[in-house]
Order: structure tokens, then C-alpha cells, then sequence
């Protein structure tokens, strides 16, 4: 039997509908928007998504607090979540342009700390017989994983151009795939 007000098939019937042709055009038409809005304000554009990131991070500390009175398993982790949550949402909305800035930097950090750990991990099992192409891997990767912990500034912007790219090559590629959608 299908669920045709959620568009998604049961177990029975081992089908699933297909997402609605203009679904799939609005969410690429939005990802475009989305991509040149990064590129002509790459700032404001970033504090707003950071903004929602600190909505989500406070809704989401705030239920799993509300869940650690109604579910008693996984007290401690559930604690966690929700006081750190509640404290990066909180922190976020107090501060932004700040946010804007040290979001994408420190996720530039972790991208670079873990480049450093593959490239060596990598770079050992070159050595150890998995062949040079492993080597080489595991050298590229410390090399990234170094000029992104040095430059985490310079990391962070490119980061933002990235998603700018990518948010318009996905928002092209689901319009031209919504087209090609039956009905």
C-alpha cells in the first residue's frame, strides 16, 4: 500500500513515489539563489545560515532536555547534548558576526587536524607495502591538512566559496532532474 500524502511506499508493497517534480525545481531554484547570494554577500549571507545553525543547535538542546525527563536511558549523554546545545544555540544568537567568522574557522581547524591524521595514517601504510600511491595520498593530505590549520581565515572564506559552488551546481542540477521528472 502507498502513502500517497507522504509520498513514500510501505514495506507491502516495496514501492516509493517518486518526489514531486516541483519539490525538486523550488529546492533547486532555492540552492541557486542560495549560491549567488554566497558570492555577491558572502558575510551576511554565512551569519544568516549561522544564525539558523544556533536556532537548530537551541531546539535541539532543548528537546533533548526534555527528553531526559521523559526517557530515563542515556541520562549522561543526553545531558551533554542538551547543555551543549542549549549553550552554542544561545551563544550563536548572542553573537552572530562573531559566529560567522569562528563557525567556519573551526570547522576549517577540524577539517585541517583530521588531513594531518589521515595523511600520516596513510603515509605509514605507504610504507608498509600498501605502494606509493597510498604514500602520496597520505603526503597531499598533511600538506592540506597543514595550510588549513595555518591559514584557518583564509580556510574558512574558501569554505564559504565552496559551498557557494556547489550550492549552484546542486540548484542547476536538480532543475534540469526536476524537468526530466514524470508528472
Amino acid at each position: 500500500m502507498v502513502n500517497t500524502q507522504f509520498g513514500a511506499g510501505t514495506y507491502e508493497s516495496g514501492t516509493a513515489l517518486a518526489p514531486s517534480r516541483w519539490l525538486v525545481l523550488l529546492l533547486g531554484v532555492i540552492a541557486v539563489i542560495l549560491g549567488v547570494l554566497f558570492f555577491i554577500y558572502p558575510i551576511l549571507t554565512l551569519e544568516i545560515l549561522v544564525t539558523l545553525l544556533g536556532l537548530y543547535w537551541l531546539a535541539n538542546g532543548i528537546i533533548a532536555l526534555i527528553d531526559l525527563f521523559r526517557d530515563k536511558t542515556g541520562r549522561g549523554w543526553k545531558l551533554v547534548v542538551a547543555v551543549l546545545g542549549i549553550l552554542a544555540g544561545v551563544l550563536v544568537l548572542a553573537y552572530p558576526l562573531y559566529s560567522a567568522i569562528l563557525v567556519p574557522t573551526v570547522f576549517a581547524i577540524i577539517i585541517g587536524v583530521e588531513g594531518l591524521i589521515i595523511g600520516a595514517i596513510y603515509l605509514v601504510q605507504g610504507f608498509s607495502g600498501a605502494g606509493w600511491g597510498a604514500a602520496i595520498l597520505g603526503i597531499l593530505s598533511i600538506i592540506f591538512g597543514l595550510v588549513l590549520v595555518a591559514n584557518p581565515l583564509v580556510a574558512a572564506l574558501g569554505l564559504v566559496l565552496l559551498l557557494a559552488v556547489l550550492a549552484i551546481v546542486g540548484g542547476i542540477a536538480a532543475i534540469v532532474i526536476s524537468f526530466r521528472l514524470p508528472g
